[in-house]
């Protein structure tokens, strides 16, 4: 048994009745040893009638022990159901990779929003996570927030898989539906050139509108940010709202440029909390967004 697979049979048998995992058990069992399609598919529908749908309960060992396994990975805000049909899918025989990826394509194309869910943010534990970019970049043109979410938040996999389009894209749909784009794991680290340029021209067209932006879209500019965009950190300074200019400073600090280090010293206190160490990015995210990732 593989350690997601200890983990997840772990919690769940903390968080149902003896009766439901007997059940989950078997239907594994029959998976693996090769059942007809329609076992899974029944059981995999049925999950929630037999093993409820309230969140599992996990300790703080519990979410440090998924991080060991995969780095990103965080079940804090799973159900039951959804840690039991993650169970399924990894039942299914996978030693053929194509096969695999068929049967998971089958599954996709039947799923209904919440099945869907389950099956994105299951996605970093499954075999083959390098063969399912192009399904991931397709669910994150989804129309279904709750679909958008389960790929862009608290998930390993787009940071890890996702081509440096796919995941552009990611980030800025983020900002356009106003997800918290602390929550999406990997950013500082997958942030680029063409990512900056692309969030910096949606904050112009933002203002042209009269509209405001994210403070948190100037997150993954800092490092990238060029002379056009320190003008855009000097207008936020200066007229932005105190958590806008945290923003703005923060992105300031991390820029290579002389400019932004001359912009940022304008503002000494700002800088000073920088220096020291009061004001971070997970601070701001914490009293700004009011939650930690």
């Amino acid at each position: 048994m593989s350690k997601v697979n200890k983990l997840l049979h772990h919690w769940l048998l903390k968080s149902v009745s003896e009766k439901a995992f007997a059940w989950l058990e078997q239907k594994q069992a029959q998976i693996a040893s090769g059942a007809a399609e329609r076992v899974f598919f029944t059981a995999f529908s049925a999950v929630p009638r037999y093993l409820g749908k309230q969140d599992l309960q996990l300790t703080f060992q519990d979410l440090e022990a998924a991080q060991d396994v995969i780095p990103g990975w965080y079940p804090g805000h799973w159900s039951v159901d959804q840690a039991g049909r993650t169970l399924l899918l990894l039942a299914l025989p996978h030693d053929d990779a194509q096969g695999y990826v068929r049967s998971l394509d089958q599954v996709f194309s039947t799923a209904d929003m919440g099945e869907l869910v389950v099956l994105y943010q299951s996605l970093p534990l499954l075999p083959y996570p390098e063969l399912h970019r192009h399904r991931t970049a397709e669910g994150i043109r989804s129309n279904m927030s709750n679909v958008f979410q389960a790929i862009a938040l608290r998930n390993p996999y787009p940071a890890d898989y996702l081509d440096n389009a796919a995941w552009n894209q990611m980030v800025l749909k983020a900002v356009f539906v106003a997800s918290p784009l602390h929550l999406i794991w990997g950013l500082d680290r997958r942030a680029n050139p063409e990512l900056a340029r692309m969030l910096a021209d949606y904050a112009h067209e933002r203002w042209a509108a009269k509209r405001s932006v994210t403070p948190e879209l100037w997150r993954p500019i800092g490092r990238f940010a060029d002379s056009a965009i320190i003008t855009d950190l000097e207008k936020v300074l200066a007229n932005g709202d105190i958590h806008e200019q945290e923003a703005a400073a923060l992105a300031c600090a991390e820029s290579p440029l002389l400019q932004a280090q001359a912009l940022l010293s304008r503002y000494p206190d700002l800088q000073s909390s920088i220096q020291q160490g009061n004001l971070t990015w997970s601070s701001f995210s914490r009293d700004a967004c009011g939650e930690l990732r």
